[in-house]
């Protein structure tokens, strides 16, 4: 017999660790073609003020979260164009991308907050199931496809798969873009079903989370999964146990779990390695 704390715990983390997992999701698969995306933060917090605008608007919450895709999407293309085609510093254009998806949206947000959402999703949705079910599909095809073999060889060793004539700029392109429509898709579920409603910065770090998560699970789908479960029970409990502990203290649990868990990783001897190719551009194509 499972006690009523520790049921509710569960279901709560698996709540709050959807939006983490989709997002990691979307950053594994950037970093393994070899592109550090630090604006997961910026497209999440635009994916959630376009899912509730557009959800409110037309009274479809599944809309909302298609723009929410949408919105992430593009804003990760902006970070393709500068990391992959100018070959400009990734972490410098993920930085400014996530400062500028928040700036943005703080605008965009104005006379949109204090509004209710109707006909919300509920928390635990089929989005959560899907979820876990990319997760696997997405392991799958890193790991046991002719396509995942392409792009953990981009990460790894971008001029073998130009070689073969395969585009490199074509497989970064994917997979950063694949990673913003991800990252979009879990700033819409805060705003169209965890917490149907706008409030700016409301993804409150979850974006960072997402990233070393992604380190977290040595860029493996499935581990991820695991990663967000952890994180969202933080995260919960983070509110729960206000009662005995200082709120302050509290908001900082989840990120200094993250820095001991970074820490405790990049210590391990069984932690897997970063691809060799992270966060270098390759100039060939471009030449």
């Amino acid at each position: 017999m499972i006690p009523d704390w520790l049921l509710t715990t569960l279901v709560r983390a698996f709540a709050v660790g959807t939006p983490l997992l989709w997002a990691a999701l979307g950053e594994i698969y950037a970093e393994r073609s070899g592109v550090v995306n630090l604006g997961v933060e910026g497209m999440m917090i635009l994916g959630a003020f376009f899912a509730f605008a557009v959800a409110h608007t037309t009274g479809e919450p599944v809309i909302g979260l298609l723009a929410a895709a949408a919105a992430g999407g593009v804003a990760a293309s902006l970070h393709a164009f500068v990391a992959v085609t100018l070959r400009g510093n990734q972490y410098v254009s993920g930085l400014a991308l996530a400062m500028l998806g928040l700036g943005l949206a703080g605008v965009l947000g104005r006379g949109w907050e204090g509004i209710p959402l109707e006909n919300a999703l509920p928390e635990i949705s089929p989005l959560n199931v899907m979820g876990l079910l990319l997760a696997a599909v997405l392991w799958f095809l890193l790991y046991h496809t002719r396509v995942g073999l392409i792009i953990r060889s981009t990460g790894e060793f971008p001029a073998a798969v130009n070689t073969v004539g395969t585009s490199v700029t074509l497989v970064r392109y994917a997979c950063v873009i694949l990673g913003g429509l991800l990252a979009g898709v879990a700033g819409g579920f805060l705003s169209v079903a965890y917490r149907p409603s706008w409030t700016e910065g409301m993804t409150g770090g979850m974006g960072w989370i997402a990233i070393a998560i992604a380190i977290f699970a040595g860029w493996d789908p499935l581990k991820a999964v695991w990663g967000a479960l952890l994180f969202g029970a933080l995260f919960f409990l983070s509110f729960r146990l206000q009662t005995w502990i200082a709120p302050e203290i509290l908001r900082m649990m989840p990120f200094a779990f993250t820095i001991l868990v970074l820490a405790a990783t990049a210590r391990s001897r069984h932690g897997q390695a970063a691809p060799d190719a992270l966060g270098i551009p390759y100039e060939s194509e471009q030449r």
